[in-house]
């Protein structure tokens, strides 16, 4: 059985297959810009102050828009996000604080 993550993955990409969004060949750059843009919607909301489960036009609205569309993407292009995030979190467990940054 796939795990959480997995089964998200396969939803938002047949929901977007079913939209039409992979129709014809997508445009990578194009489809990140679209999270970003998504990402920018969530810091709106964050700075009027609109919070709410289950309603349109929130924060957290935009972050699951911007996770949907990060999903299909990994969907489309068949990358195993779960793998990755192990990967990378192991990794960055080695890593100094900060990453050796200010922030």
């Amino acid at each position: 059985m796939p795990t959480t993550v997995s089964r998200w993955i396969l939803k938002c990409h047949q929901a977007a297959r079913k939209k039409g969004f992979w129709d014809k060949e997508r445009n990578v750059g194009e489809a990140l810009m679209l999270v970003v843009s998504e990402l920018g919607e969530a810091i709106e909301t964050h700075r009027t102050g609109a919070f709410g489960i289950g309603q349109k036009d929130t924060f957290e609205d935009e972050i699951a828009d911007a996770l949907i569309r990060l999903f299909d993407l990994c969907g489309g292009l068949g990358i195993d996000i779960e793998k990755q995030m192990e990967w990378k979190m192991a990794f960055n467990e080695k890593r100094e604080v900060r990453h050796g940054k200010a922030y």
